[in-house]
C-alpha cells in the first residue's frame, strides 16, 4: 500500500453560507428560555440547578476526571505514534504561519480572562485551605508548594489536552477531508456523510453551541466581577451587582460596534497587544517582587506537579470532599470541555499544513509552559508576600478570587497605573473572545461558514452577555461554575464520541505509514502454533512451524523475529 495520501479532494468549508434556520431556533430559544427563568424565576432556578450540580457531583464526578485523563493520554499517545506524521492537509501543504506567529496565537489562547482572575487568586485560596487529602497545614510552605502544583494541575496539561483533541479532530476534518468548520463533521466516519449532514449532526453542533455560550459566559461573568472589583479598589466604586451588569452591557456595546464595524481582523492585532501588556505586567511583577523565590519555585513546583500528577489526575468523590471537587477540578474539567468547540476551532484554524505531532506537542507544551510561568510569577509572589509576613495576601481570599490580582498589585510601586493596565487587559479580552466564540456559533449554526452573517454574532454574542448577567444575579460565582458543569455533562459525551470517531480515520489514513507492530503480529502467530502443537501433541513440528510462519510474515513484509 502506497505511504503518501492523496490530496484533500472533499469540499471546502463554505464561505458565506446562509443561517441554518433550525439550529438557530432552536439554539436561540433554548438560550433565552434559561435567562428568562433565571432573570423572573432566580430562587426556583438556585434551587433546581443547586440540586441537579449535586446529583450531577454525586453521579457523574468520576465521569469528567476520567474523560480528562482519557484525553491526555491520547494526545500523548497520538504525538508519539505513527499516527504522528499525518500532515493536517494535503501531502504537500506547508503550515501557514510560521512557528513564532503560531506559538504567539495558540499563546493567545491560553492567556485569557480565566489566567488574570485565578492567576493570583487560586494559589492563594489552596494556600489557605489546602486541598483535602494533601496533608500539609495551611500557610505553610509546604502548602505554598502543593498551591502551585494544583494551580498547574488545572491549566496546564489538562486542558490543553482537551483542547488538543478537539482542535485535531476539526483540523483533520476540515484540511484533511475537506468535510467544513462543523463539529459535527467530525462525525461523518460515526454517523455516515448523510446522518452527520442530517439531525444527528445538528443535535452535536446544538450541543456545541450551548456548551460555547455557558462556557463563555462563565468567562465573561469572571470578566465583570474583576473588572468591578479592580474599579471599587481603584477608584472606591462600589462594587455591586448594579456595577457588574453596568460592565457586561458596555463591554457587550463595544464588541457589538466591533462586528458590525468589520474590526474583527483586529482581533489578532489586539490580542497580540494583550499579551504583550500581559507578558510585561508578569516581567514588572517578576523584577519587583521576589524574583530569587519565583526562579526557585518554577523547577520546585513543576517538579511537584509532574510527580504527584497522576494522584492528582485520578482523585474523584470516593475518598475526597465531593463540595471541593466540584468546586475547582470537576469545574475546571467541565469549563474546558465548554470551551472546546471554541478553541478547538481558533487552534485548528491556524494549524493548517503542520503534521499531527507537531501540533499536539506544540499545543500541550507551549501554552502549558508559559502558564506555569504566569502561576510562579503572578501567584508565587503572592505566597511568598505572605510567608514572609511583606502582606497579608491570605486575607485577600475573604474578598474573592478577584481582590487577589489587585492586592498583589498594591504592594508594588506604580499600583494604580498597574491595576488600571490589568482591567484594560481583562475588558479586552472580554471583546475578544465574545468575539471569536460569537464567530465560532455563528459558524456552528450556519453549515459551517467561515463568515458568518454580522447579525448572527452579534445575536450569539448578546445571548452569552445576557447569560453572563442572569447567571451572576441569581448567585454570582456559584451560579457560573454550577451552569458550566450542568452544561458539559452531556457534551463529555460528545467528546468522547469524537476521540473515537477520529481514531477510527486515523487508523485508515496511509499517511501514518505502515503498522509499527508487525513484531507483534508474528509473536501472536507463533504463540498460536505452539499452543495449537501442545493441545495436539505435535510439539517435534513446533520449529519447523515456526520457520513457516516467520517466513510467510517477512514474505508480507512483517519484522518478525529473526
Amino acid at each position: 500500500m502506497s505511504t503518501q495520501s492523496p490530496e484533500v479532494t472533499g469540499s471546502r468549508a463554505p464561505e458565506d453560507e446562509a443561517p441554518d434556520p433550525p439550529l438557530v431556533l432552536i439554539g436561540g430559544a433554548a438560550v433565552l428560555a434559561v435567562v428568562a427563568w433565571a432573570a423572573l424565576g432566580k430562587h426556583s432556578f438556585e434551587r433546581v440547578s443547586t440540586a441537579a450540580l449535586g446529583w450531577v457531583l454525586s453521579n457523574f464526578a468520576w465521569l469528567f476526571v476520567t474523560a480528562a485523563d482519557v484525553f491526555l493520554v491520547l494526545c500523548l499517545v497520538i504525538a508519539v505514534s505513527r499516527f504522528g506524521r499525518i500532515r493536517l492537509g494535503a501531502d504537500g501543504d506547508q503550515p501557514e504561519f510560521g512557528n513564532l506567529a503560531w506559538i504567539a496565537m495558540m499563546f493567545s489562547a491560553g492567556m485569557g480572562i480565566g489566567l488574570m482572575f485565578y492567576g493570583v487568586g487560586e494559589p492563594l485560596q489552596h494556600f489557605v485551605t489546602p486541598p483535602p487529602g494533601s496533608g500539609v497545614s495551611a500557610g505553610s510552605p509546604a502548602a505554598a508548594r502543593t498551591a502551585l502544583e494544583y494551580s498547574f494541575f488545572h491549566w496546564t496539561l489538562h486542558p490543553w489536552a482537551i483542547y488538543g483533541m478537539s482542535g485535531l479532530a476539526l483540523a483533520y476534518a476540515g484540511f484533511r477531508k475537506g468535510r467544513g468548520n462543523r463539529l459535527s463533521s467530525a462525525f461523518v466516519p460515526l454517523l455516515g456523510e448523510e446522518r452527520a449532514a442530517g439531525w444527528p449532526g445538528r443535535v452535536i453542533d446544538l450541543l456545541a453551541v450551548f456548551a460555547t455560550v455557558f462556557g463563555t459566559a462563565t468567562s465573561l461573568g469572571l470578566g465583570a466581577l474583576q473588572v468591578a472589583k479592580g474599579l471599587n479598589i481603584t477608584t472606591g466604586a462600589k462594587d455591586s451587582t448594579a456595577l457588574e451588569l453596568v460592565i457586561i452591557a458596555a463591554l457587550s456595546a463595544a464588541f457589538v460596534l466591533s462586528a458590525f464595524s468589520g474590526l474583527h481582523k483586529g482581533v489578532k492585532w489586539l490580542s497580540t497587544l494583550n499579551i504583550a501588556l500581559a507578558a510585561c505586567l508578569m516581567v514588572f511583577v517578576f523584577l519587583l517582587g521576589p524574583t530569587v523565590f519565583v526562579l526557585n519555585a518554577i523547577p520546585s513546583a513543576t517538579g511537584g506537579y509532574l510527580s504527584d500528577l497522576i494522584t492528582m489526575a485520578t482523585r474523584t468523590g470516593a475518598f475526597t470532599d465531593s463540595a471541593w471537587l466540584g468546586a475547582w477540578t470537576v469545574f475546571y474539567w467541565a469549563w474546558w470541555l465548554s470551551w472546546a468547540p471554541f478553541v478547538g476551532t481558533f487552534i485548528a484554524r491556524i494549524s493548517r499544513g503542520r503534521t499531527i505531532r507537531e501540533f499536539l506537542v506544540g499545543v500541550l507544551l507551549v501554552p502549558s509552559g508559559a502558564t506555569v510561568v504566569w502561576f510562579c510569577v503572578m501567584g508565587g509572589s503572592a505566597l511568598r508576600l505572605d510567608m514572609t509576613g511583606t502582606a497579608d495576601m491570605a486575607g485577600t481570599v475573604k474578598e474573592g478570587a478577584e481582590a487577589s490580582l489587585f492586592a498583589l498589585l498594591d504592594t508594588l510601586p506604580l499600583a494604580t497605573l498597574t491595576s488600571w493596565i490589568a482591567m484594560a487587559l481583562v475588558m479586552t479580552y472580554f471583546i475578544t473572545s465574545a468575539d471569536s466564540a460569537s464567530l465560532v456559533m455563528g459558524s456552528l449554526t450556519s453549515r459551517g461558514a467561515l463568515h458568518p452573517r454580522t447579525w448572527l454574532v452579534v445575536v450569539w454574542g448578546v445571548l452569552m452577555a445576557a447569560v453572563a448577567a442572569v447567571l451572576l444575579v441569581a448567585g454570582g460565582l456559584k451560579s457560573l461554575q454550577s451552569a458550566t458543569i450542568l452544561v458539559a455533562l452531556p457534551f463529555v459525551l460528545v467528546m468522547l464520541a469524537l476521540c473515537g470517531s477520529l481514531l477510527s480515520e486515523l487508523r485508515e489514513d496511509p499517511g501514518a505509514g505502515p503498522a509499527r507492530h508487525h513484531a507483534l503480529h508474528g509473536l501472536r502467530d507463533a504463540l498460536r502454533t505452539m499452543v495449537g502443537d501442545a493441545m495436539t501433541g505435535q510439539a517435534p513440528v513446533r520449529h519447523h512451524r515456526l520457520r513457516r510462519v516467520a517466513e510467510s510474515a517477512r514474505e508480507r513484509g512483517d519484522e518478525g523475529p529473526r
